[in-house]
């Protein structure tokens, strides 16, 4: 009896094992998050939030300053913009989305979780939702704008000027759709008190998608 009840105990213990790992990696299904904001509203301190969790980020601004160098241009405000907008005219509106997918992809085979960082156009939204389906979300950072300009002088960026300079590239990306974005986003983060609180957010917005 005693070994027959031993041996019952262990097949229930391994079935148990093999029950709980099936539901973690059920729960743990890859998720694709892209990040939207204004200039200025705290993307690159929602994405070093994720970062310091161990989440991979893919940055959509990154893409263009890689493409700013690679063409031998000057680091100014200007000269991304129009890169930007060169790029779009040349080869389509969603054509960051279209070379960002495939290096998500390669992500979401180690990890469960990846944020693209940059979200800016709703021909970018719809190449993203269309590849990963119940999988994607998005998440708005959002600020009042002049709390947002004293930020970009506060930071000193290359891509960052003065207040014209703001000013038009606010105009720029809200004519590729991103205030649609902002309000059509899954979630919504303020960002208007001090970095602490707004990474508490970060911190709290996170728990509760690797929760879900």
């Amino acid at each position: 009896m005693g070994p027959r009840r031993v041996l019952k105990l262990s097949l229930l213990a391994i079935f148990a094992g093999i029950f709980l790992s099936v539901h973690r990696r059920v729960q743990a299904m890859p998720q694709v998050v892209a990040v939207c904001g204004m200039p200025g509203s705290g993307k690159g301190e929602f994405a070093a939030v994720l970062v310091s969790a161990g989440v991979p980020v893919v940055s959509m601004g990154d893409m263009i300053r890689a493409e700013v160098r690679q063409r031998g241009l000057e680091e100014a405000p200007n000269v991304f913009g129009e890169v930007a907008a060169s790029l779009r005219a040349a080869h389509g509106e969603d054509v960051l989305a279209v070379r960002l997918c495939d290096r998500v992809d390669e992500l979401l085979a180690s990890h469960s979780l990846v944020l693209i960082e940059g979200l800016r156009g709703t021909a970018e939204q719809t190449v993203f939702s269309s590849r990963w389906g119940d999988a994607y979300r998005t998440v708005a950072i959002v600020a009042e704008a002049e709390t947002r300009f004293q930020r970009i002088q506060q930071r000193g960026r290359s891509e960052d000027g003065d207040r014209a300079a703001f000013e038009a590239r606010n105009q720029r990306e809200t004519g590729w759709g991103l205030d649609h974005l902002i309000e059509e986003a899954d979630d919504t983060l303020a960002n208007e008190t001090d970095l602490a609180s707004f990474h508490a957010k970060c911190h709290a917005w996170l728990d509760t998608v690797l929760s879900a």
